[in-house]
C-alpha cells in the first residue's frame, strides 16, 4: 500500500519548518495496528495520548475526529498501521512556547510490517545494548517525539539474526527493548520493569498487566534480567514475541509467554500476520 497522510485534516500533507515537533521534538505520537478494519487497542491508545498531552500541556485532539481521519487514510485497507502525531504547532523560534499556538495533527497509514511466523512460534534472539537510557521522570512513560536514544541503540548492531536490543538505565536496571516492552519470569514470578523513571509505557503492556494482575512491576536489575527463566517482548504493532536467546544464553518459551500470546489473539488480532 502507498502511504497516505492527513495534516490537520487536509490531504495537502505539508509541515512548516517552524513546527515545534520538528524543531524540538515537542509532541507525542501513537502507532496503532488495525486488523480487519478495527484497532483492538484504540481506546488504550487514546487514553495514553490524552495523558501525554496533559503531561506536556498540549491540547488533546478529539478522539472522534482522529478515528474519522484514521478511516480516511486507511482508505479501505483492513490491515495497516496508523500513526497519529500531535505537536505543539508552529511558532516563533525559542524554547518558550506561545500560549496561543494551534497544534499540528498528523494522521498517516502505513503497510503492516511483514514478520516471520517463526518468530511467534520459536522465538527471537536479542542482545543487550551499550547505550544507557537517561532517567527523566517528567517524561517517563509517555510516547514523546524524541526517540534519539532508541535510534542510537538500534545503530549498535546490523546482524539480522538479532531482532531486538534490551535497554538499561544509568543505574543498570532493565527498562525495555528499543521498540517494545519486556516481560519475564524470575524465580517463578512474572515480572516487568517499572517505567516511572524512563521508557515508554506501551498500550499492550497495560493490557497484559490488567489481564495478568499477578505480574510484579518493579525494579529489575541487569543481573536479575540475565537470570530470567522466560522472557517475551510486546508492542501494539508486533504483538507478543517470545525470546529464545539473550546475549547467547538460551531461554525456554513457557506458559507465561503462551498465555500472553493467547490473550493478544483473543483481543482480535487472530487474523494478524503471525
Amino acid at each position: 500500500m502507498s502511504t497516505r497522510v492527513l495534516v490537520n485534516g487536509s490531504d495537502d500533507a505539508r509541515i512548516a519548518v517552524s513546527d515545534r515537533g520538528l524543531l524540538y521534538g515537542d509532541g507525542l505520537f501513537e502507532t496503532i495496528r488495525f486488523v480487519r478494519g478495527v484497532a483492538p487497542l484504540w481506546s488504550r491508545h487514546m487514553q495514553r495520548l490524552r495523558e501525554g498531552c496533559a503531561r506536556l500541556g498540549l491540547a488533546a485532539p478529539d478522539a472522534g475526529q482522529l478515528a474519522a481521519e484514521a478511516r480516511h487514510v486507511l482508505d479501505g485497507d483492513a490491515d495497516a498501521v496508523v500513526r497519529i502525531t500531535v505537536t505543539r504547532g508552529t511558532g516563533e523560534r525559542g524554547y518558550a512556547p506561545s500560549a496561543t499556538l494551534a497544534g499540528t495533527r498528523i494522521v498517516a497509514a502505513f503497510a503492516l510490517p511483514a514478520l516471520p511466523a517463526d518468530w511467534y512460534r520459536h522465538g527471537i534472539r536479542v542482545r543487550s545494548c551499550g547505550l544507557r537510557l537517561a532517567r527523566q521522570p517528567r517524561l517517563a512513560g509517555i510516547k514523546h517525539l524524541n526517540r534519539l536514544e532508541q535510534v542510537l541503540a538500534r545503530m549498535e548492531w546490523s546482524d539480522p539474526d538479532r531482532v531486538e536490543g534490551l535497554l538499561f538505565d544509568t543505574d543498570e536496571n532493565l527498562v525495555c527493548a528499543t521498540a517494545a516492552n519486556v516481560f519475564g519470569v524470575l524465580d517463578g514470578v512474572p515480572v516487568t520493569p517499572a517505567l516511572d523513571q524512563c521508557g515508554v509505557a506501551g498500550v499492550l503492556r497495560a493490557e497484559l498487566l490488567e489481564a495478568f494482575p499477578d505480574t510484579r512491576v518493579g525494579v529489575v536489575t541487569k543481573e536479575a534480567s540475565m537470570r530470567m527463566d522466560e522472557m517475551f517482548l510486546c508492542s501494539s504493532v508486533r504483538g507478543v514475541l517470545p525470546v529464545r536467546e539473550v546475549d547467547g544464553r538460551p531461554l525456554r518459551i513457557g506458559a507465561a509467554t503462551r498465555a500472553a500470546q493467547s490473550h493478544w489473539r483473543a483481543l482480535g488480532f487472530d487474523g494478524a500476520r503471525e
